[in-house]
Order: structure tokens, then C-alpha cells, then sequence
């Protein structure tokens, strides 16, 4: 176990039936002090019911939060973040594309570096971890970004963003969707937080298996840079 840094995970979720219980297996397989926060996002699908099945008795180290509606990605990380006490925080899909086994990776190279912010980058090495159609878009929105805050990243719209707890409410997040990855990045940016980048494990799901995320995210995002850089 690396050190007594306690790891908050946010685990935003939304009809990942058949996802949910395999993620929460290999979170839970992870070495590390931690907290896990799952934000069910108004499931439709039965995973709102496995969930209360499985959780049911509110022990241990798993919270689990019910939104009435559905609200958007944004949101829910918003609602798990307001619960989380541990030293960082990392925000953590569900739908099996990110490794959790990472989490080692990254906290290794925050306490090495003694960093506030690890972003776990997909493109470090390869970007054949995904469609080139995925990684042109994401390398367009990471040259944006770079462009206008001034930062050398390579994947600003990881999901794994391992933050300082404190630094990471901080920042007030208002972002309701797909967008906040890149209100995170810029308003970490603003505030000069450095941000180190360390290669994780990625596999891509396409639309067809559930991806959610469409062109119209990729244009809120841009927008959301646009907003953060000279409205905020």
C-alpha cells in the first residue's frame, strides 16, 4: 500500500448495468486507503436497483448518493465530490475503459513529485488505445487547451484528473455535463496549479456499446475553454 494517502474515487453512473459491478470489483482490488462515492445518475436501466440490492446495509467504505433526475455527468462528480474527505480525489467512469490498477501510477507520481494534480494520460504512448476518429478529436480539444492556458498536456480530457481533494472543491465547479473535464483543466490551469501526466491503461467502447459522449459534448467543451479563458 503506497503511503496513508487516503483516495476519495467519484464514481458518477448512469445505465451501466452491466459494467457497474465488475468496476466496483477491480476498485476494489486496488491496494490503497480509500473511499468510494458513487452518484447513481437516474438509472434507468436496473443499475439504480443493483446498486441498492448491494449496498443496502451502508456499511464499509462505498457511499452510494441517488439524484431524483437525471442531471449529467457533471453533476453527479459535483454531488461525490461534496462527500469526499480523502487526501485526492479521481473521478471514475464506470464503464470499464479506464483501469483502475492505475490508481498506483498516479498516486506513486504525486507522492514522488509532491504534486496536487496527475493527470493519467491515454496518448503518452499510443494513441491506438482507441478509434484515430477519438483521438483526433480529443488531440484537437488537447491543442485548444494548450494553446490557450499555456499548458503542454497531452490528454486534457482524461477522466483519471487525480486531484488534492481540497484544491479540487476549490475550484466550484458549475459544469453540469461532459464539459467539466475541461473547466477542471482550465481552472487548474488559471491558477498555475502544475499538472504532471503519467501514461494509463485505456480501451474505448464504441457508441454502439454505450459510449455516451457525441460531437455535441466536443463543442461544449470548446465553448467551456472559450467561457474559463476570458469570462471567468
Amino acid at each position: 500500500m503506497i503511503g496513508e494517502a487516503k483516495l476519495s474515487i467519484l464514481i458518477p453512473v448512469y445505465n451501466e448495468v452491466n459494467s457497474i459491478i465488475p468496476i466496483l470489483d477491480k476498485i476494489a482490488s486496488v491496494a490503497l486507503e480509500k473511499e468510494i462515492i458513487i452518484v447513481d445518475d437516474c438509472s434507468s436501466d436496473g443499475t439504480r436497483e443493483i446498486l441498492r440490492e448491494r449496498f443496502a446495509d451502508g456499511k464499509g467504505n462505498v457511499k452510494v448518493l441517488y439524484h431524483s433526475k437525471n442531471m449529467g455527468k457533471g453533476s453527479a462528480i459535483k454531488s461525490a465530490l461534496n462527500k469526499a474527505v480523502g487526501e485526492y480525489a479521481i473521478i471514475q467512469d464506470a464503464d470499464l475503459e479506464y483501469d483502475p490498477a492505475d490508481y498506483l501510477t498516479l498516486m506513486e507520481a504525486a507522492q514522488k513529485n509532491d504534486a496536487g494534480v496527475v493527470f493519467g494520460s491515454r496518448f503518452l504512448k499510443t494513441w491506438k488505445s482507441t478509434s484515430l476518429w477519438h483521438f483526433l478529436v480529443n488531440k484537437t480539444l488537447t491543442v485548444i487547451t494548450n494553446l490557450l492556458y499555456g499548458t503542454r498536456l497531452t490528454d486534457m480530457e482524461t477522466c483519471y484528473k487525480m486531484i488534492k481533494t481540497v484544491v479540487f472543491k476549490s475550484l466550484n465547479i458549475e459544469s453540469e455535463r461532459f464539459e467539466i473535464e475541461a473547466e477542471i483543466a482550465a481552472k487548474l490551469a488559471r491558477q498555475g496549479i502544475k499538472i504532471i501526466e503519467v501514461p494509463v491503461f485505456y480501451k474505448g467502447r464504441s457508441y454502439h456499446e454505450g459510449k455516451k459522449i457525441t460531437w455535441k459534448d466536443g463543442v461544449s467543451t470548446i465553448l467551456a475553454l472559450i467561457k474559463y479563458k476570458f469570462l471567468k
